[in-house]
């Protein structure tokens, strides 16, 4: 006799395209129907690639007909457009356009693994973006490790909510900004399953006020699990910079980040690799975590290596200060024309 338990047993070792979670975990699964030995499993989803659910139906009939006995296997798919916020408005990044009204280009800053300094970029480039006279947002997209906060200096702001119950954003250094470190104390952990976790981003980016943007800048979490597909099925992304360290281990993370984007088709804008050397005051460089990995990934993916920035001290104090570098004049400090060149060629890209 044939169980639910043994069908979604099997169907846990699918794994949603290009991400480290299954199609159960992700609740992509919304029934399962046992007669006798045959079986029906009805899949819910949100996607204009068709290779998505194929991938997933091919992968769910094999492990499936792994089960001794099973008759036979029907896999019942309803699948459906990204949600758009507006009628009318193309939730298609091929479109060239947003999905969040207002807001001409959205861009997500990802990496495979924690700790590559990820969000160090994410807010040194919305601010460079700022000033080189283009409005900018940036989106805290990470809500168990949130940086934003604590790098803008707004740590004891609070967002407010306007009449209609929209979010609105908090401002600092010329630049729109939502964080979970805006909502809760800094010793205070954010402790909720996937679902909340995604309504919670979904909030952020369909229930804030942004206004009218030329860039909003998405900080992801690290890895490729639930809150990255709810990002890619809620909006369209314009593309996505992926940031690494040099070392291989950062590097088999990074590869992971970018197969997630490649399947859902997101735009590999180019690589940055973080923390490329140290170079001590008598001017000696010292490829502390190996030299090179950068831009030779971005080779393997045929992408440009955007920008290498070296471990610089001034550049983490000024993050924990709340003064990121990019403030700084990029004519008198090295760091801050770095991310300027890092916005320029990132602007030049998106709106080739």
């Amino acid at each position: 006799m044939i169980t639910e338990e043994q069908i979604r047993e099997k169907l846990a070792g699918v794994n949603y395209p290009g991400f480290s979670r299954d199609i159960i975990s992700f609740g992509l699964v919304k029934g399962i129907e046992v007669s006798g030995d045959d079986v029906v499993v009805k899949i819910s989803m949100a996607t204009k690639d068709a290779a998505i659910p194929k991938e997933i139906h091919d992968k769910a009939d094999a492990a499936l007909k792994e089960i001794a006995g099973i008759g036979k296997v029907t896999l019942d798919f309803d699948i459906t457009d990204p949600p758009e916020p507006v009628a009318g408005t193309p939730a298609s990044a091929s479109a060239g356009q947003s999905s969040i009204p207002g807001i001409k280009k959205i861009i997500a800053v990802g990496s495979g693994k924690g700790g590559v300094g990820k969000s160090t970029v994410s807010t040194n480039l919305a601010i460079a973006l700022q000033r080189s006279g283009a409005k900018v947002g940036l989106c805290d997209c990470d809500l168990y490790g949130p940086s934003v906060a604590m790098m803008l200096g707004a740590t004891d702001e609070q967002p407010l909510a306007n009449e209609n119950n929209e979010i609105l954003p908090i401002e600092a250094h010329g630049i729109k900004a939502i964080s979970m470190g805006f909502l809760i104390s800094d010793d205070s952990p954010v402790i909720v399953r996937g679902p909340l976790a995604t309504r919670y981003v979904q909030q952020f980016l369909r229930q804030c006020v942004w206004g009218d943007l030329d860039y909003l800048i998405l900080d992801l979490p690290p890895g490729t699990g639930d809150i990255q597909l709810t990002i890619v099925q809620t909006v369209a992304l314009d593309g996505a910079v992926i940031v690494t360290t040099p070392q291989e281990i950062a590097l088999i993370d990074a590869r992971k980040a970018s197969a997630m984007f490649e399947k859902v088709n997101v735009p590999i804008l180019g690589i940055v690799e973080n923390m490329a050397w140290f170079e001590c005051n008598h001017g000696e460089k010292y490829p502390i975590f190996g030299d090179g990995g950068g831009e030779k990934e971005a080779e393997r993916l045929g992408v440009p290596l955007l920008a290498q920035i070296p471990l610089d001290v001034e550049t983490r104090y000024r993050c924990d200060r709340g003064e990121p570098v990019a403030v700084l004049d990029p004519e008198t400090d090295e760091i801050s024309k770095i991310f300027r060149g890092l916005a320029g060629e990132v602007g030049d890209i998106v709106n080739a």
